[in-house]
């Protein structure tokens, strides 16, 4: 035990617990017990089911869509739509882009460095038009616009003087002693009222609210108080202890059935083994193996060894056969067109040490006499 670390204390458990745990247990168990064993039988079925039907099946059906769905597919894409697509890339290769690069090439390209040389030569017009006749007008009619800007800035400013001063004694002064000695102390004695009014109706709506307030804490909140800690805090206690106590219990049963359906599964096997796998075991062993056996050396090696002569007899005799016809048209050909010509036998060995090799004596088998 570790000195550095104090020991972890375990909580006690009251007498609420103890006396719930044994018959929450016993009951629980009761009823997860078969749930349990059907639960374990079921898998076992549904691996049986995915292992013996559901693969081979799936295997099956993948294969038939394949061979439906996909392979159409593939073959169509393969052998029609590119070829097709080919074709119809060779075509419009051949059929317009070849055009089109031609146009572009002899048509297009001379034709836009002729317009190209045109707006190059009205270009170099409109500079020295702008240059030589625009600039000097447009200086000219600059001098004159500017001069009659200053002699209209004269006349607007003294306009402007005029309506501003006319403008100041007649509105601006008037408007602001009116503003000063009747709308402000006005509005001021407004403001005023206004502010003792919101104080009074502030403090009135104070001292009602602090009444409601205290009204609805006597009559709803001590006695929600109240309730929540004499009652609610109690039974929720209980409950929760109940609650615990069934959700451990359900583990503990589901653990030990678990174990229980495992030695159920495991007596049925072994009585399934005892009373089914050995004796078949045994029959194969004792009964089908010797008769088996007794068969292949009696009935089947035999049979085969006789089919084997039977094969070999039938072979021989289709050989004779054939050499028989061989012969028989051997003769027919000599009756009919006589004996063949024997082949002159033509020497491919190299030339002996004292002769020398000429264009006209050649040892090769392509070029000899």
């Amino acid at each position: 035990m570790d000195p550095e670390k104090p020991p972890q204390r375990q909580s006690a458990e009251g007498c609420l617990t103890v006396a719930i745990r044994l018959p929450v247990r016993i009951v629980v168990f009761v009823l997860v017990v078969p749930v349990r064993m059907l639960w374990d039988a079921l898998v076992v079925g549904g691996r049986f089911v995915r292992d013996i039907v559901l693969r081979p099946v799936g295997h099956a059906l993948v294969q038939v869509a394949w061979a439906v769905l996909v392979w159409p597919w593939v073959t169509l894409w393969r052998y029609v739509l590119v070829p097709l697509g080919r074709g119809i890339t060779w075509l419009v290769r051949v059929l317009v882009v070849a055009p089109a690069l031609w146009f572009h090439r002899y048509v297009l390209t001379p034709f836009g460095r002729g317009a190209a040389r045109v707006s190059r030569a009205i270009g170099a017009g409109a500079v020295w038009v702008y240059g030589r006749v625009l600039t000097p007008v447009g200086h000219v009619l600059a001098r004159l616009l500017k001069g009659v800007g200053y002699v209209l800035t004269a006349v607007g400013a003294g306009v402007c003087a005029v309506v501003v001063s006319f403008v100041g004694h007649v509105v601006v002064v008037p408007a602001g002693r009116l503003y000063r000695y009747v709308l402000t102390p006005f509005g001021h004695g407004v403001v005023r009222l206004v502010d003792g009014v919101a104080r009074l109706v502030r403090v009135i709506l104070h001292a009602v609210g602090t009444a409601l307030f205290q009204v609805l804490y006597v009559l709803l909140v001590l006695p929600a108080l109240a309730v929540r800690r004499r009652v609610l805090t109690p039974v929720g206690r209980v409950l929760a202890v109940v609650g615990r106590e069934i959700a451990a219990a359900f583990g503990h049963a589901w653990r030990v059935a678990g174990h229980l359906s495992l030695a159920v599964g495991r007596f049925l096997g072994t009585l399934l083994r005892w009373f089914f796998v050995q004796p078949v075991g045994w029959l194969y062993r004792t009964v089908l193996t010797p008769v088996g056996h007794v068969l292949r050396e009696t009935v089947l090696r035999p049979a085969v060894e006789a089919a084997r002569s039977a094969g070999r007899a039938t072979r021989q005799a289709l050989a004779a056969a054939r050499e028989s016809a061989r012969q028989a048209r051997a003769d027919l050909r000599r009756m009919l067109f006589g004996d063949p010509g024997q082949p002159q036998a033509v020497s491919r060995r190299e030339p002996k040490s004292g002769e020398t090799r000429t264009l006209g004596s050649s040892t090769t088998a392509l070029t000899k006499d």
